[in-house]
Parts: structure tokens; C-alpha cells; sequence
């Protein structure tokens, strides 16, 4: 099933021209990247934002928000947003901000988890 790509047009519009930021096909949708970490996607059920655990008590508890799943297991920081939810622009620049300031929170493209692998692959197991 396709994304919605109205809701794509007006996430790009909302985050507008910004360092780092970049967009890649996932989830069967479009994900919105700041220096490699997701800040949201559009899928066709609606907004993947990705709040981070410490706000995911409050998100999940808003009009039109439920839990983001993935292959059957809840994906905790991460949340699904009705399109309904998000028909107001004040309301998409809100849910948008906090996806951005969560994964401008973050090491650039996950480069913490790549160093672990690295160092971990080489001695693997005795």
C-alpha cells in the first residue's frame, strides 16, 4: 500500500529546507532522517514519529495516537498518529518537533551502535 503522499508534501513543508536532514524509502512509507536517525515516516496509516521513551507515556495517550508495532511487537519511543491528528498544521509542527528534537538527541546515524559492532566482531566468540 502506498504512503500518503499529501502527508509527505506537508511534513516536508513543515521541516523545511535543515542540516543534516534527508529522505529514504522505509516501512513501506517515507522516512524523514536528521543525521541518519528517524524523525518520523509517512506511511499509509498515518505518522511514525519517533518520540523516545521518555515522552512515549505522554504521546501515547493523545487523541488519534496509538502504538507503533512492528512485526507484532510495540516499538516503545515510537508512536503512530492518525492522519486526523495531524490535519491541523499547528498540530503537525508539534508532533514534528518533538520527533526532531528526540533524534537531534541522538549520535549522528546511530554511530555509537556501528562503533559497538565494530568492536565487539573482531573477538567474537572463544
Amino acid at each position: 500500500m502506498a504512503f500518503d503522499a499529501e502527508l509527505a508534501e506537508r511534513v516536508r513543508d513543515v521541516l523545511g529546507p535543515r542540516a543534516g536532514l534527508t529522505e529514504k524509502r522505509m516501512f513501506s512509507g517515507l522516512a524523514f532522517l536528521l543525521d541518519g536517525n528517524i524523525v518520523c515516516a509517512v506511511m499509509s496509516r498515518g505518522l511514525m514519529l519517533r518520540v523516545g521513551p521518555d515522552a512515549y507515556p505522554t504521546a501515547i495517550i493523545q487523541d488519534g495516537v496509538g502504538p507503533f508495532e512492528m512485526r507484532g511487537r510495540t516499538m516503545t519511543g515510537w508512536v503512530l498518529v492518525d492522519p486526523a491528528a495531524v490535519g491541523d498544521t499547528d498540530a503537525l509542527i508539534d508532533w514534528l518537533d518533538q520527533g526532531v528534537r528526540f533524534a537531534g538527541s541522538l549520535p549522528p546515524g546511530g554511530t555509537a551502535k556501528k562503533k559497538a559492532s565494530r568492536r565487539a566482531a573482531p573477538g567474537a566468540a572463544s
